[in-house]
């Protein structure tokens, strides 16, 4: 898969299906897309395209009264998931203020059609781009029929009778419901960052973790709690257990860090980019009274993760 960083970059090829979005989380809906993009692509012998935008535009739009934007994906994350899919190549847009005020007729005529090239577009169904989200399928179509390129809306992809979007996503992750983001997801939750260093207690305390700091400060983390993760270090899937919080026990800290002691691994890892999958929430974090209680509770935690890696290895239902 090529990746693009500039409209000026990619070649021009007027044989190009694509779709365009912010693909936050590739979720299941962004994969019915997904999928429908490369069918197309395949029928027509033509290059298929992705195009994403950096940073999420709602972080560039965003207003002062509202909350933080919360990433399902880093674009890292993102490049990272697209990889697997094997697309022919993705763009990734700046994006900007002044990317923003561009209109979507502008987008169209003069980046889509006359930089890249398009042959067919296809749209989610409830997608629209450009200044005041003008570029909906109607608009779309109408200019399509005069530059000679085709629109195709995909069909929505629901769960229970309810859309698949990375808000109900964004909404499991936050209550600690990892189980449904990842039905939702179609793969386990990632956060990938990087092994900074800590204050070294785990160690000392027989419970080596690695502090990974999340490459974006809007990346979300999951509820505070304790998690059966794995991470692929060396070639190796490696299972573990992950606390997300504040450390209550042994810390006064307000804002929530990750850490992951990994099982059967004991080299140091500083500095290195590591990848951790979410697979199943075991526990709330809370305070202990003393050490000893806090590692007795530890065991019990091993004790409930192995049990999952076992059903997991079993290829049953956990």
């Amino acid at each position: 898969m090529l990746v693009y960083h500039s409209f000026d970059d990619i070649p021009h090829n007027p044989n190009t299906v694509l779709t365009i979005g912010t693909f936050d989380g590739l979720h299941r809906g962004h994969m019915n897309i997904i999928n429908l993009l490369k069918q197309r692509s395949q029928e027509r012998n033509a290059r298929n395209l992705l195009l994403t935008f950096h940073p999420h535009p709602q972080i560039i739009l965003q207003k002062p009264d509202r909350p933080p934007v919360e990433l399902l994906t880093t674009i890292q994350e993102r490049i990272f998931l697209l990889h697997q899919l094997r697309l022919d190549a993705v763009l990734v847009i700046p994006f900007s203020q002044e990317f923003a005020q561009i209109s979507a007729e502008e987008f169209v005529r003069a980046l889509l059609v006359k930089k890249v090239g398009v042959s067919h577009m296809i749209v989610g169904y409830d997608h629209a781009f450009g200044n005041n989200r003008q570029g909906g399928e109607e608009m779309l179509t109408n200019l399509g029929n005069e530059l000679g390129f085709t629109v195709e809306k995909a069909p929505v992809l629901t769960e229970n009778g309810e859309n698949i979007s990375s808000t109900k996503i964004r909404r499991a992750i936050r209550s600690g419901d990892i189980a449904h983001a990842n039905k939702l997801l179609g793969y386990p939750y990632l956060v990938a960052g990087k092994v900074v260093e800590g204050d070294g207690r785990g160690r000392k305390l027989g419970l080596p973790t690695a502090n990974i700091q999340p490459a974006d400060n809007n990346k979300i983390l999951p509820k505070n709690g304790v998690y059966l993760v794995s991470a692929i270090l060396d070639g190796q899937n490696l299972f573990g257990m992950a606390n997300v919080g504040i450390r209550p026990t042994f810390t006064d800290d307000i804002h929530p860090r990750l850490e992951v002691h990994l099982f059967e691994w004991n080299k140091m890892i500083y500095d290195r980019e590591v990848m951790v999958s979410f697979l199943k929430f075991i526990r709330e974090e809370r305070k202990f009274e003393s050490t000893g209680l806090f590692f007795e509770q530890i065991i019990q935690d091993k004790e409930a993760c192995f049990e999952t890696i076992e059903k997991i290895q079993k290829g049953l239902d956990f």
